[in-house]
């Protein structure tokens, strides 16, 4: 049996990338800076109504350091996505897989990549896109709606069986 997809990777793409990232590998540390995120963020925010609200050069300084961590906070995949789409090199806009019962290859403008299932550390999917995750910050899209020769659904279970790990759903 052999599955081809066809993935563009843009800004949007990428931000399905980092989300699953997050939520997957990464959900401990994620987690543990989220925590200590909102703890900077409410003592900032606490420290200029315990001083009084005077609108001086050290209050501006706090609200603005506040703002910006529950800006990074609200919008961590979206500036994780971001910053990854200016980081892809020109040509990997593209890609187009297929996958067999040995292994999969990845085509794009710059060449071409084989790759063995053994690679894969996790296996996501969100209802647009499969995400191989390779490491912390190494990860694969595969984008749903161009996936010739089968349907989500048998991809899933021939994922499975190749890699012998579960796909985890991500929201």
């Amino acid at each position: 049996m052999e599955f081809r997809f066809e993935t563009q990777y843009t800004a949007k793409t990428m931000v399905v990338m980092a989300r699953a990232l997050r939520k997957t590998i990464r959900k401990k540390r994620s987690r543990r800076s989220h925590i200590f995120g909102w703890v900077v963020f409410a003592l900032g925010v606490l420290l200029v109504l315990i001083n009084g609200f005077a609108l001086n050069f050290r209050t501006v300084i706090t609200l603005a350091a506040a703002a910006v961590i529950l800006f990074a906070l609200l919008f961590e995949d979206r500036i994780n996505g971001y910053v990854a789409s200016k980081q892809l090199l020109p040509g990997m806009e593209k890609a187009v897989t297929v996958f067999s019962e040995g292994g999969f290859t990845s085509t794009t403008d710059v060449g071409t990549t084989e790759w063995k299932y053994d690679k894969i550390a996790m296996l996501a999917e969100t209802a647009g896109f499969f995400v191989f995750i390779f490491s912390a910050s190494h990860a694969q899209l595969y984008d749903k709606q161009h996936l010739q020769g089968g349907t989500a659904e048998e991809f899933r279970h021939f994922i499975e069986q190749q890699t012998g790990k579960p796909v985890q759903q991500i929201q």
